[in-house]
């Protein structure tokens, strides 16, 4: 896949459609990631917390230690201060913080992480380059 491909991928539709899913916001993230930075490549990692489970495979997801409002991605690298970057996507505009990914959200700041929110790919872009520039 193109990184203009990518791009598309994040980019409202003509007509009125709706933004991609946090999904495919993320799939893209993820892809220009490791396209844009080979070399820590797998050092981005996706953190279950949302989606449709089972009761079962809830509860034992609970028991494993998944926590609702830990953000999305991680980058599990220290710069400029910070001990790694997290990244909570959400769809656009219309994308709304809950009461437990602001909590979460606050811990990981007082932590020493970098955490923001990301609601297009160029945002990701923008902010992945920074923090990875000297």
């Amino acid at each position: 896949m193109t990184l203009q491909e990518l791009i598309a991928l994040n980019e409202k539709k003509n007509g009125g459609k709706a933004a991609p899913s946090e999904h495919a916001l993320q799939v893209a993230c993820v892809r220009w990631f490791r396209y844009a930075y080979p070399w820590p490549r797998y050092l981005i990692f996706s953190i279950p917390n949302g989606g449709y489970r089972t009761e079962t495979t809830a509860r034992a997801m609970k028991a494993e230690g998944q926590k609702p409002g830990i953000p999305d991605l991680c980058i599990p690298m220290a710069r400029k201060g910070y001990h790694g970057l997290y990244i909570e996507l959400k769809n656009g505009k219309a994308g709304q913080l809950s009461k437990y990914q602001k909590e979460k959200i606050e811990f990981l700041t007082r932590e020493g992480y970098l955490v923001v929110v990301c609601r297009n790919l160029i945002e990701f872009q923008k902010i992945v380059q920074n923090y990875f520039a000297i």
